[in-house]
């Protein structure tokens, strides 16, 4: 079973098969709608109910917040009020002026587990050969890991 929700690539299929095919050169709103980053993280208070089920007093914890997704309202995670947001969207942003000035190609993004996690790669267009005659391109990666626990 694997982890991944959503996922785009460009270039060659990845090694599990998943995700939407694009072309080379893609904007980066037609990567987030593709790999399944096109919503937001938003909060609310956390709220419980004491007593029985049918009678009961709600209550709020000032301290937390819970996290949940724009489009499906599924939650996420209970934070403290502290916590700072990454939305999905500002991992593929980092990489807009290194993809339309810095020759940075866009390689794969999407969303794992239900949207508690994300990631981008890109290609840099750089590579070495090392001894031997290795050769070996350079990728910078953006994951977002800490994002929501």
């Amino acid at each position: 079973m694997h982890l991944v929700e959503t996922m785009a690539y460009a270039g060659a299929k990845p090694w599990h098969g998943l995700g939407n095919k694009l072309e080379q050169h893609q904007p980066i709103e037609v990567w987030k709608r593709q790999a399944g980053m096109d919503w937001q993280i938003e909060d609310s208070e956390v709220r419980f109910i004491t007593g029985s089920s049918a009678i009961g007093a709600i209550h709020s914890f000032p301290e937390q917040k819970v996290l949940y997704r724009s489009d499906t309202r599924e939650p996420l995670a209970v934070v403290s009020k502290r916590f700072k947001v990454v939305q999905p969207g500002e991992i593929l942003e980092f990489y807009r002026d290194l993809t339309q000035h810095s020759g940075f190609e866009l390689e794969t993004a999407g969303v794992l587990k239900g949207g508690k996690k994300f990631w981008a790669m890109a290609r840099t267009g750089q590579s070495t050969s090392l001894k031997g005659r290795d050769r070996v391109d350079g990728a910078c990666q953006k994951f977002c890991v800490r994002g929501i626990p």
